[in-house]
């Protein structure tokens, strides 16, 4: 059974039930940003661990995402 959930941002965690009942989060506009819970709360906290150091990663590598880029809006200084 899938479900999204905060539709309204830009990195959506999705969620399943394994058979064995353990949660799986997975953020699909993040590469490989998944992490297993016992609970769908364990499973989200994880996820979003793991999405936040995949995303300073792709900064420090010189990429902004736009979501990142619209939340440190910057400008230059007039002299």
């Amino acid at each position: 059974m899938k479900a999204r959930t905060n539709k309204s941002t830009s990195f959506a965690v999705e969620f399943d039930r394994e058979e064995d009942g353990r949660w799986i989060a997975e953020v699909a506009k993040l590469p490989g940003v998944l992490a297993y819970g016992k609970t769908k709360q364990e499973a989200l906290r994880r996820v979003t661990s793991v999405a936040l150091r995949t995303l300073a990663d792709t900064v420090e590598n010189g990429k902004i995402p736009s979501p990142i880029s619209r939340l440190f809006a910057h400008g230059v200084a007039s002299r």
